[in-house]
């Protein structure tokens, strides 16, 4: 059974199934996260959903990279989370299955590529209480605790 964080499923809604994948980037200290703008003013992991024909892996190289700018090495899966939301961007419930991942930051290459992503490093201490879903910062807690 995977863990459920946030809001239980509403009540005669259908949830369409959206796995992605994300990533926890520790370096010197810190972690890099990204920040999005629209729809909702947040910080997050570093991710996405996973598109049709894609690994997870290649999912988060690809994610990372457009809502960072940086280039990654050596993704290590840590587990997962599921959290029913509705995802305005798309007019979508969803059932997200959250596969996370450690993995190291490499080097960047520009700014984003995504619209309304801003990179950003903080405190992991810091990032616990700043990550707008509770399963992002429980991944993250376990790591710095």
């Amino acid at each position: 059974m995977i863990k459920r964080y946030g809001k239980s499923p509403k009540r005669g809604h259908s949830y369409k199934l959206r796995p992605g994948a994300y990533a926890i980037l520790p370096r010197d200290g810190q972690l890099l996260l990204t920040y999005q703008e629209d729809p909702h003013f947040e910080f997050q992991l570093p991710g996405g959903g996973i598109d049709p024909g894609e690994s997870p892996i290649q999912a988060l190289h690809r994610e990372v990279f457009e809502e960072t700018g940086w280039r990654i090495a050596k993704p290590l899966r840590l587990g997962a989370f599921r959290r029913f939301v509705y995802m305005p961007e798309y007019d979508l419930n969803a059932e997200k299955i959250c596969h996370i991942y450690l993995a190291r930051p490499v080097r960047p290459h520009g700014p984003p590529t995504e619209k309304g992503h801003h990179a950003v490093w903080m405190d992991p201490r810091a990032a616990v209480h700043e990550l707008s879903n509770d399963g992002d910062a429980a991944f993250v807690a376990g790591l710095v605790d």
